[in-house]
């Protein structure tokens, strides 16, 4: 998709239309993934998308999340926890930092993963990378009030 609809997008998703939308754009993204047996996902004709699997931190149960991804030429992905720019963590970055061996579906493969959260000044080397792919993603910060945490998964 070009550039000019993805930065309206990416607009609309810092604008305050965000606190609307974000509570139906995740469901809505898990529900096409599942029915279409991982052929769909709803950001896919926007930007790269995986869904990430995780165990969660304080459960031990097993949790799925659809995320926008920046791939690599090495078949690497970034990933961001921008949360919609809300002012907590999300959780599945939590559950990273706790147990890093992960699993994503993308492009109907599922490929174990190992998760490394990037130090500040590699997080800063890789964002304006991420933003050339979703522009201004970065300005989530300011309304989080937050660093975002910049993930490194790397096929394992």
């Amino acid at each position: 998709m070009n550039r000019t609809v993805r930065a309206f997008t990416a607009a609309l998703m810092r604008s305050p239309a965000r606190h609307v939308l974000r509570p139906l754009i995740t469901p809505l993204d898990r529900f096409l993934f599942h029915v279409s047996g991982g052929r769909w996902k709803l950001s896919a004709p926007m930007i790269p998308s995986l869904v990430l699997y995780t165990i969660g931190a304080k459960t031990g149960i097993r949790r799925e999340i659809p995320l926008m991804c920046f791939p690599q030429a090495d078949g690497s992905f970034f990933i961001a926890g921008s949360n919609f720019g809300l002012e907590k963590h999300p959780a599945w970055s939590g559950n990273l930092i706790a147990n890093p061996e992960a699993e994503v579906h993308y492009r109907r493969r599922l490929i174990p993963v190992r998760a490394r959260l990037l130090p500040p000044a590699e997080r800063e080397a890789t964002w304006p990378a991420l933003e050339e792919q979703w522009p201004h993603y970065r300005d989530y910060e300011k309304t989080a009030h937050r660093d975002i945490r910049v993930f490194h998964l790397e096929p394992r």
